[in-house]
């Protein structure tokens, strides 16, 4: 299988592996059998693993040009992916009753929200951004529909995901959100440990170097 077949059966795929967990029963099951931590952290590496491969699937279908390839584009994934990775790792780092996460040891604490005061939805709101900036950076039809359906993803999960909390919370949302948001522009309080930083730092360094091994295509413009 190759071309666009390829791209579609690895979209389909993406699709399933992020809507078949998301479910509340399946998730429940999941992590009762797998334990939380294992649970997210095989599911990262299953994402992890799909994305790669849905990415190199469209760099190999058939070129269809819908944005110029500009080199202004190219500096877009540059400038946003530091933001990326260190909202990714920030977010994976704390228990996040509201979205993705859960790694972290602490329990949720709403005096003391993190990096929720800015976004209750750190990796969704990661995700928006590494596609927006990749879809500036790769026009082709197969890059717009990838990354487009990415972004458009991250932008509808974050309401959905609110007013499924919500329901499911009742009363405890009103005291638990109360120092979060959406999305705002609001700083993280108190601020994420150095550790994050650094972390956030080695893994961007380690896509700069892998993306072309892996990915097949430099990142610098």
């Amino acid at each position: 299988m190759t071309g666009w077949g390829l791209f579609l059966a690895a979209l389909i795929t993406f699709l399933l592996t992020h809507a078949i967990p998301a479910r509340p029963a399946v998730r429940g099951r999941l992590v009762e059998t797998l334990g939380r931590k294992g649970y997210f952290a095989a599911y990262s590496i299953l994402s992890l693993m799909v994305l790669a491969w849905l990415i190199i699937a469209a760099a190999q279908a058939p070129y269809v040009e819908v944005l110029p390839p500009w080199t202004i584009f190219r500096w877009a994934p540059l400038l946003v992916m530091p933001v990326v990775v260190w909202l990714a790792v920030a977010g994976l780092s704390i228990q996040n009753p509201f979205s993705f996460g859960g790694l972290g040891r602490r329990p949720f604490d709403p005096e003391h929200s993190g990096i929720l005061r800015t976004t209750r939805h750190p990796i969704l709101v990661a995700l928006m951004l590494w596609a927006g900036s990749h879809l500036l950076a790769n026009g082709s039809l197969s890059h717009v529909i990838l990354f487009g359906l990415f972004a458009g993803f991250a932008v509808l999960g974050m309401s959905l995901i609110d007013r499924r909390n919500q329901r499911r919370m009742g009363i405890e949302w009103t005291r638990l959100s109360r120092n979060t948001a959406r999305l705002s522009l609001r700083a993280p309080r108190p601020w994420p440990r150095l550790w994050i930083w650094l972390v956030s730092f080695a893994a961007y360094a380690a896509l700069l170097y892998l993306h072309a091994p892996v990915i097949g295509l430099s990142p610098l413009p």
